[in-house]
């Protein structure tokens, strides 16, 4: 299935609560009675790759820990995740830290994913993770007009995603005006991006790192 979100035939909808609990020796930027929550959109696909949509995952860090848990609980109207999709998160914590300037210990994160489909897959929104956790972290709001796409690695590079043209117009029919897509992407022999733009009127930005992004999805200003 294509990088994103797949649906697979269920008698009904399931919620996932997808928690990733980590923590190290570090002391965090904030009391021990305190959390931070932040929520950023990201793009997938379903019905084959022929049909974009937009999910949430949700983050919260608090100071606990040292442990390491993924915890799966369905309730109604959501996913599970593959374990590809975990993988990719795991990516972004070690992509987050390094940006905060942190060794990785120290955190308790708790990310759900909150999505309407059956069965998320792909490391699409890893990017997307990585720059919700710099964001709780920091304390940095995320734009409310800006999503992004593109598989992270762990030294904070965004790499290149599938199914892009219908991650793009799902993002358009949500009323998102810019989305991040990864470097290299834009203008390809079998799609133009600049095209799609114009024809859904919103600004479509090609971005190469965690850093790069961060600074266009949210409200920092270092």
């Amino acid at each position: 299935m294509a990088d994103g979100s797949a649906t697979r035939k269920t008698p009904h909808l399931t919620l996932l609560l997808s928690a990733i609990i980590l923590c190290t020796q570090v002391s965090p930027l904030w009391s021990a009675d305190s959390r931070r929550v932040v929520t950023v959109p990201a793009l997938g696909v379903i019905a084959g790759g022929q049909t974009g949509v937009v999910h949430y995952i949700v983050f919260q860090i608090d100071q606990e820990g040292p442990t390491v848990q993924f915890n799966e609980i369905s309730l109604g109207g959501g996913s599970i995740v593959s374990e590809d999709w975990k993988e990719g998160v795991k990516h972004a914590v070690i992509a987050a830290t390094k940006t905060v300037g942190e060794i990785g210990r120290g955190w308790m994160i708790t990310i759900k994913n909150r999505s309407y489909n059956v069965w998320t897959e792909g490391m699409s929104a890893s990017s997307a993770v990585a720059v919700g956790l710099v964001a709780a972290w920091r304390g940095d709001d995320i734009r409310s007009d800006v999503v992004l796409t593109g598989t992270i690695m762990p030294d904070g590079q965004i790499e290149s995603v599938g199914s892009l043209l219908t991650k793009i117009e799902a993002a358009a029919r949500a009323q998102f005006k810019t989305i991040l897509v990864p470097r290299g992407q834009l203008d390809k022999a079998d799609w133009d991006l600049s095209q799609l733009a114009v024809r859904w009127n919103i600004t479509v930005i090609e971005v190469a790192t965690l850093e790069e992004a961060y600074q266009l999805m949210t409200t920092a200003r270092r």
